[in-house]
């Protein structure tokens, strides 16, 4: 949440530098808005197909189910894909090259440390059936990464 807070502070400075603008800044601005919009309807369809298993800290009960339907038939972390959509599209409507590459590369260190510590967490208490979903998925876009 700090990360995240931090990444929004320098990306809204950071559109005031006039030398970064993005040259087509009304085509930003809407499909900025249009990934804004569609990571948010993406990340509350990923919280309710989680259910309980929706936390706000790592938390991983031995009884627990892998959620394998939904996004989470394609990808491990799918509410953090839209995450992702959500902050590059801030970037984007903000009009500026370096709010997206700010926000961007700010969200690839936050979620990268927690995705590296779900995994764990979820390996150590789940184990093979885990390492198996982990085997047929990718972590944020389908076939790809």
């Amino acid at each position: 949440m700090i990360g995240s807070s931090i990444a929004l502070v320098a990306a809204i400075a950071a559109s005031f530098a006039p030398w970064l603008t993005i040259s087509n800044e009304p085509a930003a601005l809407w499909l900025g808005l249009l990934l804004l919009l569609a990571g948010a309807v993406l990340r509350r369809i990923c919280f309710k197909t989680l259910g309980e298993s929706f936390t706000g800290t790592v938390i991983v009960k031995k009884e627990q189910t892998i959620v394998q339907h939904g996004p989470y038939r394609y990808v491990r972390h799918p509410s953090y894909t839209a995450a992702f959509m959500m902050f590059i599209g801030v970037g984007l409507a903000l009009g500026s090259w370096i709010s997206v590459a700010v926000l961007f590369v700010i969200h690839c260190i936050v979620y990268g440390r927690r995705v590296s510590a779900e995994e764990a967490a979820l390996l150590q208490t789940l184990g093979e059936p885990y390492r198996l979903y982990m085997l047929r998925t990718k972590r944020y876009i389908p076939f790809v990464i």
